[in-house]
């Protein structure tokens, strides 16, 4: 036996007793030339070990470096100089019997806390890092997260079932990942972007409920939080409607946190209209941590001379609370801000509102001091406020100012990583219209149903964009951690949604003929959702970044660093799937 204990078990109660520990040497330090102390440590724990003049005669000759794999057997002491702020501090080992494993070579990075890697390098040496406690500690979260999911929709009559990986390949969304097949010329599986049209069989099969924590994979560019794989909490119902599915992954988010984070949610999580979201916060996900809501200027500030305004699709502000005396500077900073490529607004209007009721803008040329009271009552500003306006295309210009109310949220500190406020965001639109491709698509899938009261809708193309879907999706801090819908059920209705987006009846029953045929053999009305459990790991755990609670992430270019994939395969590889390569 290596090991009797771990290096994070031993506390005073074992002193006095023989013991043997295994694991990485992570420190060491040479007191004099009789005494060495050495930190061991394991996925549990660090313990401080004393190895006294024979042993450190015996390293004379092969020295300990940092990262060897050793093995000891010693006796637990009491440690004369505590460290309270190890679990194991009040103990040490005074080694009897030291023994070798393994040697390493000198990590190309320190592995602590505050690492000196960088991102590149830390993913080139993945399996060096995920020794690091930090990274060891959002593994261990993941893990209680995925647990908690799993107690929680087992105790709800939920039943584990896993899906294919090998499918077929029906690209509407993001770009499928494609696999060639050997034994079939010529012909591509596909690798999941979701388990959806599967999880919709197993309903029609009887399986009233369903979950699985799965692997899908979209080819679609790359940000903090995507990966070309990632994973999902995928939770499928027969027999529900929108208020079953809320209420109950409602409750299993409210277990998660308490489980995870120790936090209790005693009241309804808030819901709120997509119109709603896009009115007030210019953005489906809106965080709520913080109010600042937008609002609307138009046709409060067009017809007076400033063409800025007068050319507007929209005018749109915020009222940033106790700003009134940022400087010039910072407001130019601000103006700068919202320049950038990735705002693209061509300037920024302010309106001081000062603590003692005076009012100064930077259009003071066009608007005499009663317009701008004006604004300030639209905008429900107070005394000692900052009301920053933009203004241009209804798009680009909600979307720019709900960035800035984001950005403006975290200068001010209401962006706190500690405080969750979760709220669903419903009633989203069925479609929007794709100017690129001149046709409608769905926003979510063409999976999804009409809400009830619009079914008729869809034998009128005028209609489509007044559609709304019986649709949902949950938002945590200004981040969507799943989203889900009542599902079309019925063959006829799926059939009007594949004609809606364009697809002929053919290419209909090409793609999904599997699914329309099933849905002629007793399909229960059903609905689902899936969580983004990457996402919502990195949120509990406070972090931007998904990768950090991922065992084996890919880089910002989709690449394994470490492995170096994807690569070239070999001529014989390329010639058994009968695949010529462009030059």
């Amino acid at each position: 036996m290596y090991r009797s204990h771990t290096c994070g078990e031993l506390r005073m109660e074992h002193v006095g007793q023989q013991v043997s520990l295994a694991g990485w040497v992570q420190t060491t330090r040479r007191i004099s030339k009789t005494i060495l102390f050495v930190d061991l440590r394991d996925r549990y724990g660090v313990t401080q070990l004393l190895m006294g003049e024979n042993l450190v005669q015996q390293l004379e000759e092969q020295p300990l470096g940092r990262e060897f794999v050793i093995q000891v057997k010693g006796n637990v002491t009491e440690r004369a100089a505590k460290n309270p702020n190890m679990p194991t501090g009040d103990i040490e080992i005074s080694v009897s019997e030291l023994t070798i494993l393994n040697g390493a070579k000198t990590p190309p990075f320190t592995i602590q806390d505050d690492t000196d890697g960088g991102d590149e390098l830390r993913m080139k040496y993945r399996y060096l890092d995920l020794r690091r406690n930090a990274v060891k500690q959002n593994l261990e979260l993941r893990y209680r997260v995925n647990r908690a999911a799993r107690n929680f929709l087992d105790t709800k009559g939920f039943m584990d079932i896993e899906t294919p990986f090998l499918i077929k390949s029906t690209p509407e969304g993001a770009r499928d990942f494609v696999v060639p097949s050997r034994m079939n010329d010529n012909q591509f599986y596909a690798l999941p972007q979701s388990p959806q049209t599967f999880k919709q069989l197993l309903m029609v099969s009887g399986y009233d409920r369903y979950y699985q924590v799965v692997k899908c994979f979209r080819d679609e560019d790359l940000r903090a939080d995507r990966q070309p794989e990632f994973t999902q909490i995928d939770c499928e119902m027969s027999f529900v409607e929108q208020e079953d599915i809320l209420n109950t992954f409602e409750g299993m988010t409210k277990f998660i946190f308490k489980e995870i984070k120790g936090i209790e949610f005693n009241e309804a999580f808030p819901r709120m209209t997509w119109d709603d979201a896009m009115k007030y916060y210019g953005n489906d996900k809106p965080d709520i941590r913080f109010e600042m809501k937008l609002v609307d200027f138009t046709a409060a500030a067009q017809g007076n001379g400033f063409k800025v305004f007068d050319d507007a699709e929209l005018v749109v502000a915020i009222a940033a609370k106790g700003c009134a005396e940022y400087t010039r500077k910072q407001l130019d900073e601000l103006t700068d801000w919202v320049k950038r490529p990735q705002i693209g607004m061509s300037g920024l209007i302010y309106i001081r509102y000062g603590a003692d009721g005076s009012l100064k803008s930077s259009v003071d040329k066009f608007f005499d001091e009663s317009k701008l009271k004006g604004f300030v009552e639209l905008a429900n500003a107070q005394p000692g406020d900052l009301i920053l306006v933009l203004a241009g295309k209804e798009e680009r210009t909600r979307k720019a100012m709900s960035e800035l109310r984001l950005e403006m949220g975290e200068r001010l500190g209401l962006r706190d990583k500690n405080v969750f406020k979760p709220l669903w965001v419903i009633d989203f639109p069925l479609f929007e219209y794709a100017e690129e491709e001149n046709r409608w698509v769905a926003r979510h899938h063409p999976f999804t149903s009409p809400k009830p009261e619009h079914i008729e809708w869809m034998n009128d193309l005028s209609k489509y964009a007044d559609i709304k879907a019986n649709a949902y999706d949950i938002v945590l801090n200004g981040t969507e951690i799943g989203g889900g819908s009542i599902r079309i059920f019925q063959r006829e209705l799926q059939e009007k949604m594949f004609a809606a987006l364009g697809m002929t009846p053919d290419e209909a029953n090409h793609k999904f003929g599997f699914l329309l045929g099933a849905f002629e053999y007793g399909a229960p009305p059903h609905g689902g959702i899936a969580f983004g459990f990457d996402r919502l790991c990195s949120l509990l755990g406070g972090s931007e970044s998904i990768r950090d609670f991922i065992a084996f992430p890919k880089n910002n270019s989709g690449r394994d660093v470490m492995l170096d994939a994807p690569s070239e395969i070999d001529q014989p590889q390329l010639d058994e799937l009968k695949l010529i390569l462009k030059k």
